[in-house]
């Protein structure tokens, strides 16, 4: 069974057919999901899914976009939050330069807030990096030396060099379905060459849709198509892939262990 690291069952596209799409997840191999926090102060509504359908987790956090609307929020109601047992990671948070958004200097500032959080808690960081490489690695560094904290570099679309700072600071990097896009190659070779036991899956959902869906909505049972490509790209069997993405998200996001696990 696959499990998709990193979804947004909350957004629009996705939650005017909840039943539905989790339906069509569990029918196609998917065992459970992760729906990730883009504003705190919308908890409830993350958290209240995750009450409702045993297979799915969620995290607390701001996304960047939003940071200079959430910088009131600090590290210790970040923790304080993420108690919840079905709250199994901080964020997302980070940089991203694309949109800029939110001002950088809020998104940094947000950013070391929720690293603080994760230290605290020991709970996994999910990262998102957009157009911010160098600023992105002089951060991880910077706050790796005050303290360790685990990670993830979700959505990964960014260099080699941060792709090698993350791996070497003990992270993770999640992949969508970009890498099944004709023109992200190079992030496929970096799929290619990552440590397998570093490597987990995702859909991002309801955006980055992988062929034979790009375009469309995407959705958590889609993961499948990344999961395939990733495997054939690694010559390696799509049962290996599922299996060892599986374990790796399991030994990163530990707390998900902790409560009832069912179906896998």
């Amino acid at each position: 069974m696959l499990i998709d690291s990193h979804c947004h069952l909350d957004f629009d596209e996705l939650a005017h057919d909840m039943d539905g799409v989790l339906t069509r997840m569990k029918a196609s191999g998917v065992s459970h999901c992760v729906t990730i926090s883009t504003r705190v102060e919308r908890f409830a509504e993350i958290r209240a899914i995750t009450e409702k359908y045993d297979n799915v987790w969620c995290s607390v956090g701001t996304h960047p976009h939003n940071a200079h609307e959430e910088l009131h929020i600090t590290a210790d109601q970040l923790a304080r939050l993420s108690e919840h047992p079905k709250c199994i990671a901080i964020g997302e948070t980070g940089l991203d330069y694309f949109y800029d958004n939110s001002p950088r200097k809020a998104q940094k500032s947000g950013f070391v807030n929720h690293i603080a959080a994760a230290r605290k808690t020991g709970l996994p960081l999910v990262i998102h990096a957009r157009d911010a490489d160098a600023d992105m690695a002089d951060i991880l560094q910077e706050e790796s030396r005050k303290g360790e904290f685990p990670f993830v570099l979700h959505c990964f679309s960014s260099g080699e060099e941060l792709a090698r700072t993350g791996l070497e600071l003990g992270g993770y990097l999640s992949f969508s379905g970009i890498i099944t896009f004709k023109n992200a190659r190079q992030v496929l070779e970096i799929a290619k060459k990552a440590p397998l036991e570093r490597i987990l899956v995702e859909t991002d959902a309801p955006y980055l849709a992988p062929v034979p869906h790009r375009g469309k909505v995407n959705e958590p049972a889609h993961v499948i198509h990344t999961a395939r490509h990733l495997a054939e790209a690694r010559n390696i069997s799509q049962e290996e892939l599922a299996a060892t993405t599986s374990t790796n998200f399991f030994r990163l996001f530990s707390k998900a262990c902790k409560g009832p696990v069912q179906d896998l």
